[in-house]
């Protein structure tokens, strides 16, 4: 190499080839090739057969078959004795040959069109009400044009959380996408089934629903490069006492992250976020009841369940029918329409929350009820037999 740039720049200051070729102890038909070459010299071997040519084809076959084979099952499919680092080589010089092409498209996100969601799980388990910490989902809303994030941490993965998140986070954003993109998310869908529930929400939003396929990146690379920004620049250094307080440093930090520049844009998500409402639908007209819905009748242990956890209710109510409904922050119970209970709703699992207010009633009611027991005569049941002489017309007739 150093000989090929020698010879070059001689001839280019006017040497002849004759005097370039005594100078450096070359023959002149070196120097002429180098003069004439357009690239400097490469050694290449020459191809020829190898210990691996006779098995090449049936390689080629099986993997054109299955192209994820190991190459140790290869080996022994095509009866390979010699070195498996040699024989894993040639596959893994074979192997891309073979794979099956699945080209990805550059996508264009117009304004208003779509939104991407997912769940974040930050590396840091959150306390919970009993002293316990545990790792909690955070659900993430990012409309695609714009690339404006949106973020809220819930209790669960179960359909009437996820719910209600989205419409929280929907409500922050004043306007609806007219697509969301979801993964296959049991709690919102797998395949083209929805959870119970969503199509109902979905309905009400006017919006369309869209579980993408497996193994498609692509459709939903926005927000999950999102949350991979999330953990390297809002988690180092921070620490939470509990849900809410992550709620709240992460919705603060999100006010500074939707200024930042975005490399890709030119531009920060908060300058772009205006002309991607403006493609979006309006929220809805109507109020949406969304959340845990049910109803049950109020035993003598005055709790009633949500997900995991018990809550008091005003044990008057014992043996009606009530309605429980909760949201992400309170569980509320009605009898009749009537408020009978109202709790904060607890994230922690297999909790009794009890409101001393119901136990106070729930003594005073028991204390009635056995004094009423008590007072009653033990032989009311006894009666007069003259009583029945006078019922039949008997009085004072001969028998």
């Amino acid at each position: 190499m150093e000989d090929w740039a020698l010879i070059r720049r001689l001839a280019a200051e006017g040497e002849s080839k004759a005097r370039i070729a005594a100078r450096l102890g070359v023959s002149r038909t070196t120097v002429i090739k180098a003069v004439s070459s357009e690239s400097p010299p490469r050694y290449e071997r020459k191809a020829g057969p190898t210990s691996f040519t006779p098995f090449e084809a049936r390689v080629r076959e099986l993997l054109t078959e299955t192209p994820s084979m190991p190459a140790t099952v290869l080996a022994e499919r095509v009866g390979w004795e010699g070195s498996i680092r040699w024989f894993r080589d040639n596959v893994k010089r074979l192997r891309p040959e073979q794979q099956r092409i699945d080209p990805a498209d550059r996508l264009v996100w117009a304004a208003g069109d779509a939104a991407q969601c997912d769940l974040w799980f930050p590396p840091k388990k959150i306390p919970l009400e009993d002293g316990t910490a545990k790792l909690l989902p955070v659900l993430v809303i990012t409309p695609a044009h714009s690339r404006f994030a949106l973020g809220r941490m819930i209790p669960t993965r179960k359909t009437e959380d996820l719910v209600l998140g989205s419409w929280e986070l929907i409500k922050q954003l004043g306007r609806v996408p007219r697509r969301l993109l979801w993964d296959n998310e049991p709690g919102i869908g797998r395949g083209k089934r929805h959870a119970d529930g969503v199509d109902s929400f979905i309905g009400t939003l006017a919006t369309k629903l869209v579980l993408l396929p497996p193994r498609d990146p692509e459709s939903k690379g926005i927000v999950e490069r999102r949350n991979g920004w999330f953990e390297t620049s809002f988690m180092p250094g921070r620490s939470f006492a509990s849900p809410a307080d992550f709620n709240g440093q992460f919705t603060d930090w999100l006010k500074l992250a939707n200024r930042r520049v975005v490399r890709t844009l030119g531009a920060a998500p908060a300058d772009l976020i205006d002309a991607d409402l403006a493609g979006m639908l309006p929220l809805p007209p109507i109020p949406l009841h969304l959340g845990w819905q049910g109803r049950i009748r109020l035993g003598r242990d005055y709790y009633v369940r949500l997900d995991t956890n018990d809550y008091s209710v005003d044990p008057s109510a014992i043996g009606r029918l009530v309605d429980v409904t909760a949201d992400l922050d309170r569980v509320r119970v009605r009898a009749s329409g009537r408020l009978v209970a109202e709790h904060d709703r607890v994230w922690a699992r297999g909790m009794t929350i009890t409101d001393p207010a119901h136990v106070e009633t729930a003594v005073r009611l028991r204390s009635q009820f056995q004094h009423r027991s008590a007072v009653q005569p033990a032989d009311d049941l006894a009666r007069d037999l003259a009583d029945y002489d006078r019922a039949f017309g008997l009085t004072g007739e001969a028998i």
